[in-house]
């Protein structure tokens, strides 16, 4: 086996698990995961949610929970000022990462991009991210879906 191949098969699965005690280990808590994502595209369903008085504060933050990476994308606590989608990448399942001064979400194992809606925009991911629907009441967020 290359150590090339050997790596990028190693390293999918490691930030895939990291991506997700990271998310376990937020401290937004309160939040409860009914299901999860994979790599097919499909994304899991989720229920949770995150306490605006402390978390996503700063426009371009970002939060990942539950299988979902929440972002900051304006100031407000409003639905429109944030995104959420599954944070699986749909080529090979590993977790993106948004890129805040390039207003796009990207994959680090092979490089495919999605729109902040989840839309494909460059591959080699053929499927767009789920996106999940986000509502607000006073600080308290809510993501479902």
């Amino acid at each position: 086996m290359e150590r090339r191949h050997f790596i990028e098969t190693l390293s999918a699965p490691v930030l895939v698990a990291c991506a997700v005690c990271m998310g376990a280990c937020s401290k937004s808590g309160g939040g409860t995961n009914t299901g999860g994502t994979n790599g097919g595209g499909t994304g899991g369903s989720a229920s949770f949610t995150v306490d605006l008085g402390s978390n996503l504060l700063a426009v371009g933050s970002s939060l990942v929970q539950s299988g979902v990476i929440i972002v900051r994308l304006a100031a407000g606590n409003t639905p429109a000022s944030f995104t959420a989608v599954q944070v699986a990448c749909t080529h090979e399942g590993t977790a993106i990462n948004y890129n805040a001064s390039q207003n796009k979400f990207i994959c680090p194992n092979h490089g495919s991009t999605f729109s902040t809606n989840g839309a494909v925009t460059l591959g080699p991911a053929a499927a767009n991210l789920k996106s999940y629907n986000i509502s607000i009441s006073g600080n308290t967020m809510t993501i479902a879906g």
